[in-house]
């Protein structure tokens, strides 16, 4: 369409006139040298109708609350653009400042606390730069709020003096929340509701709200969770169309499905999770092939009854994947699907679709085929039942003769392809995971260290080997679009970071600027047996970057691939899903049409990337919500443990204290400046350590410790800890009070204030294993 004519206007139903379009707008606008009037806007598209100004004076007040225009206080229109203005999400600090995080992904703005006072995490706005603070960082002035953050927030309900309060759990809204006597909708004191906002906050009153929703009692057995799934806005409730879909399903596969499709029932194919999994995506099987290997990866073919652009489909897209919290699920599609319809459970049949690989001997790919299938698993084993096989464990071999060489051939199959990996130097991780054992009353009774075995990576190395497949026949076939899991190398900063880190442990990396997998893998080589390997571990997950989908193929460095997709969990993950379909479409192309092809779909590369960028969204909403939770339970857990002593390990170092993660526990911990003994303590942030300013005590990241619990504030997820013993890397034990020599060239003097009410919190960094079905399926 043109824009560049007074022609450019068209009869829109939303105001019954012909009116200019936004895009004519904002071009006439930016064809001038200053902002333009309401009246000058009139006269260049002469519009004569009184209608016709009063739905111009709609769509320019549209365009003004999506920040495409300003009005200014000379009563014009201007660009945000030429005015220096910039559009961003908020990014709240429980010490009441802020970030604007940039809708074109620049860096992030600070936004002073007096700026925060009328907005709130979360919302969109326009944001004007005011150069740099004293720290060098970039500042921004609130414009205007183009979009509130969308929801209820989580809080703790208190009255006090007849005034009706609740304070945030997110620590980043910083502001309590007013409610009227009239909008407590009976929240008693201390419960734990949802506000909605009825009143904005601004520079002088408070956000006013209404609860909308009492939870429960503080201490409520789940409120942990139920806390999270709101606060992270995950989808819970089914639409009833959705509901009404599922109707439809049996228990068993429809008939007419069964056409088409290969055999594979008699095919000993076994299925090996965790052993409180019920929702099975994933079968196995291989056998000797000449000088290699077949092995066969059937999944479950979720894509036959989930098609696309249905109820169903919508709100599993929605979900975008299953989110895992300790004895509890939030399923991406609904149970009679999730545990039933779709799940490969044993002795019954069910329909996949498979990837059949062909492997050397050396553990290479030399040619793979997929299909759909229909399947009978052998089997239901756990990771713990086939390492205890693999160890010659007499009753569970007898128990499990049946497949028995299937567990064999699948152990041996398992060395090639370890020998493989270990030979393109992908990087290995073997960092602590826990489980929390809970009693009758869900109250936690341990914490528990998980650690892998031989099955998870068993398991872990067919999956890759079908994930890679199913990415080079995606590769090859640039019609077919799905999305990539891709996994970009370190930035420069974290890269730099990392060396400083491993340069004080008196550990180096190679590869200069641009360190390959390969450099990183002789990393972990060479810390094997150190105390501190954990440390190091997190340190170099710490450095690298975020894995997300993208249907542009950039390769994942962990795991030194080429070419890297998620095929394997279709149960719980869309991306999975949308490469079932293309995978479909393909076949359906070579093939033409038939019933096993049911669900097939091409999807555009425009909407790719929107798909890519929502489902990586979505697996980060899982982890902060499933962290948030583990963070809660350990929390509580340790407020039965005040008093008691514990070993841990210096996890991080700031200018406010040290940060201990407790052995076994994975809880992390917080030893405050001002708890150490009487000294000035200088912050080195290269070389992470404290540093007294005349007792030339150090502190540094590896330090072994013993430690004493002070107290815990489960309302702000906080751990504090007393400092009762250290020991370098090197040995040597520090008590307090006894000195050490050492040096900081680069130092800050430690704050003489301690943290606020809303301080910092001790966060704990591993998630329960016991939720996350499929830790080890890549």
């Amino acid at each position: 369409m043109s824009h560049n004519n007074d022609q450019d206007t068209s009869p829109t139903p939303e105001y019954e006139v012909e009116i200019p379009s936004r895009e004519a707008l904002l071009e006439a606008i930016e064809a001038r040298l200053k902002p333009t009037t309401f009246e000058e806007i009139i006269e260049r598209f002469k519009l004569d109708d009184e209608r016709q100004h009063i739905g111009l004076k709609r769509r320019l007040r549209a365009m003004e609350r999506d920040g495409q225009l300003i009005y200014t206080k000379a009563n014009a229109y201007g660009l945000p653009s030429r005015m220096n203005l910039i559009k961003g999400r908020i990014i709240g600090h429980r010490d009441g400042f802020g970030f604007c995080h940039p809708d074109d992904g620049g860096s992030d703005l600070f936004i002073p606390p007096s700026q925060m006072y009328s907005v709130l995490h979360g919302d969109r706005v326009l944001v004007q730069e005011q150069g740099s603070d004293s720290k060098g960082r970039r500042e921004g002035r609130i414009v205007r709020v183009i979009e509130p953050r969308q929801g209820g927030i989580v809080g703790r309900f208190f009255i006090d003096h007849d005034l009706g309060i609740v304070v945030p759990d997110d620590s980043r809204l910083n502001q309590d929340i007013l409610i009227p006597e009239d909008a407590r909708n009976g929240a008693r004191h201390g419960q734990i509701v949802v506000v909605d906002i009825t009143r904005r906050p601004n520079r002088r009153t408070s956000p006013i709200g209404e609860v909308s929703e009492i939870l429960g009692e503080h201490m409520a057995p789940g409120m942990e969770i139920e806390v999270a799934i709101r606060e992270h806005d995950i989808p819970t409730e089914w639409s009833p169309a959705t509901l009404k879909e599922i109707e439809k399903f049996g228990e068993t596969v429809p008939q007419e499905a069964y056409a088409d499709r290969v055999d594979l029932r008699d095919l000993p194919l076994v299925t090996i999770d965790g052993e409180d999994s019920r929702d099975f995506d994933d079968a196995v099987c291989a056998e000797p092939d000449g000088d290699g290997w077949r092995l066969w990866v059937a999944i479950a073919d979720v894509s036959y009854y989930v098609r696309p652009n249905t109820s169903l489909d919508k709100d599993a897209l929605e979900r975008g994947n299953s989110v895992y919290f300790p004895n509890f699920v939030v399923p991406m599609l609904p149970e009679k699907l999730s545990n039933g319809l779709c799940s490969l459970n044993p002795d019954v049949d069910r329909l996949c679709m498979v990837a059949e690989m062909r492997i050397s001997a050396k553990g290479k790919l030399r040619e793979s085929k997929f299909y759909p299938a229909v399947m009978k698993s052998h089997a239901r084993l756990t990771y713990n039942k086939v390492a205890d096989i693999i160890d010659g464990d007499p009753k569970l071999r007898q128990d499990y003769e049946h497949v028995l060489n299937q567990v064999d051939h699948l152990h041996s199959l398992f060395k090639v392809l370890k020998a493989a990996r270990q030979q393109r130097s992908a990087i290995e991780f073997e960092t602590l995971e826990t489980r929390f054992i809970f009693n009758a009353q869900r109250k936690i009774e341990s914490i528990e260290p998980v650690r892998r075995n031989v099955a998870h990576t068993i398991i872990e190395e067919c999956m890759i080997m079908a994930n890679v497949a199913t990415a080079r026949l995606i590769e090859g076939h640039e019609e077919a679009g799905a999305l990539f899991r891709v996994h970009e190398p370190p930035s420069a900063e974290r890269l730099t970071n990392f060396r400083s880190f491993l340069a004080e442990l008196g550990l180096t990396m190679k590869g200069s600027d641009d360190p390959s997998p390969a450099d990183y893998a002789a990393v972990l080589a060479q810390v094997g047996e150190r105390p501190d390997a954990e440390l190091i571990q997190t340190m170099l997950l710490r450095s690298m970057q975020q894995a997300v989908y993208s249907p542009d193929n950039a390769g994942h460095f962990g795991l030194a691939l080429e070419e890297y997709a998620h095929f394997t969990s279709p149960i719980r993950r869309y991306p999975d899903l949308i490469l079932h379909r293309a995978i479909k479409a393909l076949l359906k192309k070579q093939q033409g049409p038939n019933q096993a092809l049911a669900g097939a779909w091409m999807y555009p590369t425009e909407q790719l990337d929107e798909l890519g960028q929502h489902c990586s969204m979505t697996e980060r909403r899982a982890d902060d919500a499933t962290r948030q939770v583990a963070d809660w339970l350990k929390c509580e857990y340790m407020q039965d443990h005040v008093g008691e002593e514990f070993t841990g390990v210096i996890a991080s170092v700031t200018n406010f204290g040290l940060f201990i993660r407790i052995d076994d526990l994975s809880i992390d911990g917080l030893v405050h400046v001002s708890n150490l003994d009487n000294d000035y303590y200088r912050y080195d942030n290269e070389r992470h350590l404290l540093i007294g300013e005349n007792s030339r005590r150090v502190y540094r990241l590896g330090d072994k410790v013993r430690v004493r619990v002070r107290s815990v504030n489960l309302d702000e997820r906080k751990i504090d800890l007393t400092l009762l013993a250290a020991e370098s890397p090197a040995g040597k034990d520090r008590m307090p009070g006894e000195e050490n020599a050492g040096g900081a060239d680069k130092a800050a003097r430690k704050p003489r204030k301690k943290s606020s009410a809303k301080g910092k919190r001790g966060k704990s960094s591993s998630k329960s294993s016991s939720r996350n079905k499929g830790s080890s399926k890549k």
